[in-house]
């Protein structure tokens, strides 16, 4: 069981920057990339926070929020986490927002083509750890040609290293497992 649920977490959140310690390097995985994308959703202020984290580290020199409101009454949730970023220091001009993403699919192939208006050829890719996978496939697919790397937020409200001792915790595994494997074969999931 416990072995089963190590699996499942090591599978659902892949992270290139693993072994790079806090501090940007100089080659392969922990080089520097053009952008860190951040996507929407779940813990979204854990995601952001991680994303301002690698910006003041170093590892981009450029952010990109990616979601749109979930309440069309009010700002972009990609409006929302450029407002916590430049409050935690991150200049405006260091980000560039994506305000249209509903899901996952969308976060890819929006974030793609601002990445690509701007001549970036490496992103890297920030989201809860069980949502890491999914949103790697989906990035790697829309950016065809471009440097994906994954990197999670370790823990949030939502996830943390215990996560399979919850029913939220199998819920959130279960369903992305399922996801995953939908969008593995090519199909879109809708969030």
């Amino acid at each position: 069981f416990l072995v089963s649920a190590l699996l499942i977490g090591v599978y659902l959140g892949p992270d290139s920057l693993k072994f790079c310690g806090a501090k940007v390097g100089t080659s392969g995985d922990c080089a520097p990339a053009d952008a860190i994308v951040v996507i929407s959703g779940g813990d979204t202020a854990a995601r952001t926070d991680e994303a301002i984290k690698l910006y003041k580290n170093g590892w981009a020199p450029m952010i990109i929020l990616s979601g749109a409101a979930a309440d069309t009454s009010g700002p972009s949730n990609a409006k929302v986490m450029q407002q916590r970023a430049v409050a935690a220091g991150v200049p405006g001009e260091a980000t560039l927002l994506d305000e249209t993403s509903h899901n996952t699919n969308t976060n890819a192939s929006n974030s793609v083509k601002l990445a690509r208006s701007q001549g970036y050829t490496s992103l890297i890719v920030v989201t809860s750890a069980y949502h890491e996978r999914r949103a790697l496939m989906e990035f790697r697919r829309a950016g065809n040609g471009l440097t994906i790397r994954p990197h999670p937020v370790s823990e949030d409200k939502d996830w943390n290293r215990f996560w399979w001792m919850t029913p939220w915790g199998w819920n959130l595994a279960l369903s992305e497992l399922s996801k995953t494997a939908i969008t593995a074969t090519g199909g879109v999931e809708s969030t």
